[in-house]
């Protein structure tokens, strides 16, 4: 069985990645892309789907692990009673093949490993044709694909598996490198695992060392951005919700979603989180990505698209695995790709506007996107969606949505005030106030006392936190302050928020899920916003301390069972973080500009 979500630890190179357990197990990985199939599958499954472990033939030892600082390089320590060794994980950055390199040294005494590596293509179904060469390497194919595993170590065969035995005594070392290539192409050449791993560890300490000081969180920050860099696709700048699919958000339930694509809804909170550190090129590789993504007729813009910006992500369950702990349906796809969010047309047009307000270069494409999304969004306005939370029931008229349409006219307004266009001024702020003026009269509920989650509806969601920091009400607004208050007092459990009550809102889904961790990031954000900010520090902290032990965050927590639920890293977790961590340390952080 795979081990708890928080157990794992991310290595990348930055076009896909890796999950690798405590124990010294890589459960998950995808060849050559995020949304690629995966070769190890064991983490949705068990060890006969796919998975490589490097582990000590003694059961009693004890783990310690780390990366190497400000770096994507992950050491575990083994120890047990006849000695101590480091299993060195990473993956360097591409050139034309894609690497995973694992160094084994001893450090004091002598400790004997076993290795055993199952490779099954496409979601541990395929098993492909193995063969070894005089010199040790073995090469296995199926299909499209080709992995070359060069070991120093002898390996052999084992029922459908490849094993091997070996020592390390202090000063050993033992060098494994697997290499995907298309199987067409000829078998590359073998590297230098040493080279490789000095190469990685400059190119990722050259990344983080432009990271400034954040109060007192510059180390879990870096961290963060760190992770964030690892789930961006190089090549074109999208960056991916997380690195797997279908990661439960209750554990045993059908809330298992594919997540290794790229987000409309974390544009605009990712390009700040990014810009307010100062690293101006991945915001623009990020804004320039968005661009591409959405260009086309606007009543045809996703909510998701894929890395480089693929439109089809077609939903499919893999009936084969069993799912995390039983968590079925495992899926492949995203049929939320299909769904109406008029949330999306607003991030787009913020996220064009704090681009430019945080200093990036003006893209001619974001004038010919507004010319071409304001007039349809005009006419769709007042429909229903399926909102941000992409519930697969009923369509409404969810607060949320309505809002971030007025953000797109307000935007628009504002970029032509300044323009000097005072007509189309006139025109985009007389529809950002008409929809202003139903949300105030729809989507407050004088009873409560605050907004709701959607027209005529008694439910809260932690969507309406979002009212103050895009600027729909000041912050300082009674009605904002009632709404952060009532938000906080439904849905907090055990010191963290849900993104709604799923007992009382039919999302089309049995009941039940973790604490959404992006939104309790934004509740210490709306906190900060109406002056509460030891509040906020407290559920800041409180939130820091669920980090695993080498600094990650998963979709969820679930605080009865004390476990991480939700897919692996989750990048809106750490953007979340990181803006929280800005607008706690200084005296305008994301949340203060986004809501100017």
């Amino acid at each position: 069985m795979p081990g708890r979500i928080e157990d794992y630890a991310l290595i990348g190179d930055c076009e896909t990645a890796a999950l690798v357990s405590k124990d010294g197990s890589i459960d998950w990985l995808c060849f050559p892309r995020f949304d690629s199939p995966a070769c190890f599958a064991a983490l949705l499954g068990n060890e006969g789907h796919g998975h490589w472990s490097i582990r000590p033939a003694s059961e009693n030892h004890v783990v310690k692990r780390h990366y190497r600082e400000d770096t994507l390089v992950l050491e575990t320590e083994f120890k047990t009673e006849t000695g101590t060794a480091v299993v060195c994980d990473f993956m360097p950055l591409r050139d034309s093949t894609s690497d995973l390199m694992r160094l084994v040294e001893g450090k004091s005494g002598t400790l004997t490993f076993d290795l055993e590596f199952v490779l099954r293509f496409d979601y541990g179904r395929t098993v492909p044709w193995v063969t070894s060469s005089e010199d040790g390497t073995i090469t296995a194919i199926a299909g499209p694909d080709r992995l070359t595993l060069t070991s120093s170590v002898p390996l052999h065969g084992d029922e459908m598996r490849t094993v091997g035995t070996f020592s390390v005594s202090a000063g050993e070392q033992q060098s494994f490198t697997l290499t995907w290539n298309p199987s067409h192409l000829a078998r590359p050449a073998a590297k230098s695992i040493y080279t490789a791993l000095e190469d990685t560890e400059s190119y990722w300490r050259s990344f983080a060392k432009n990271c400034p000081q954040v109060g007192g969180w510059t180390a879990q920050v870096k961290r963060s951005l760190i992770t964030l860099k690892a789930l961006t696709y190089m090549p074109t700048g999208g960056i991916v919700a997380a690195a797997t699919t279908s990661l439960p958000e209750q554990l045993g339930g059908p809330r298992n979603w594919d997540y290794r694509y790229c987000w409309l809804r974390d544009a605009t909170l990712t390009l700040l989180a990014l810009m307010k550190l100062g690293y101006y090129e991945e915001a623009g590789a990020w804004r320039d990505w968005l661009l591409r993504a959405v260009a086309g007729a606007p009543a045809q813009m996703q909510i998701m698209y894929g890395v480089a910006g693929e439109r089809n992500l077609l939903e499919w369950e893999v009936p084969w695995l069993p799912g995390y702990e039983g968590s079925r349906p495992v899926r492949i796809g995203n049929a939320a790709s299909e769904q109406v969010q008029l949330d999306v047309y607003g991030e787009v047009a913020d996220a064009m506007l704090q681009a430019r307000k945080g200093g990036l270069p003006p893209h001619r494409r974001g004038r010919e996107l507004a010319a071409a999304i304001l007039p349809f969004l005009e006419k769709i306005w007042t429909e229903p969606d399926e909102g941000i939370w992409e519930v697969r029931g009923q369509r409404q008229h969810f607060t949320y949505s309505k809002v971030m349409a007025w953000v797109a006219f307000d935007r628009a307004a504002t970029t032509a005030r300044d323009e000097g266009n005072p007509e189309a001024t006139l025109h985009w702020q007389a529809v950002a106030d008409q929809i202003h003026e139903e949300v105030c009269r729809k989507a407050f509920d004088a009873e409560l006392g605050c907004f709701v989650q959607a027209y005529g509806s008694k439910a809260l969601d932690a969507s309406l936190l979002q009212i103050g920091m895009v600027g729909f009400l000041p912050p300082e607004d009674p009605r904002y302050i009632a709404t952060v208050e009532a938000v906080q007092h439904k849905l907090l459990r055990d010191g963290l928020l849900l993104r709604y009550e799923t007992r009382e809102v039919d999302d089309g889904l049995p009941p039940g899920e973790g604490a959404f961790l992006a939104c309790s990031f934004w509740l210490a954000d709306a906190l900060v916003l109406i002056g509460r900010r030891d509040d906020a520090r407290r559920l800041f902290e409180r939130l820091l301390s669920l980090c695993n032990d080498v600094g990650l965050l998963a979709e969820e927590y679930d605080p009865h069972a004390e476990r991480m639920v939700g897919n692996f890293p989750q990048a809106f977790s750490h953007v979340g973080l990181i803006n929280s961590a800005l607008n706690l340390s200084r005296a305008e952080g994301p949340a203060e500009q986004r809501a100017e």
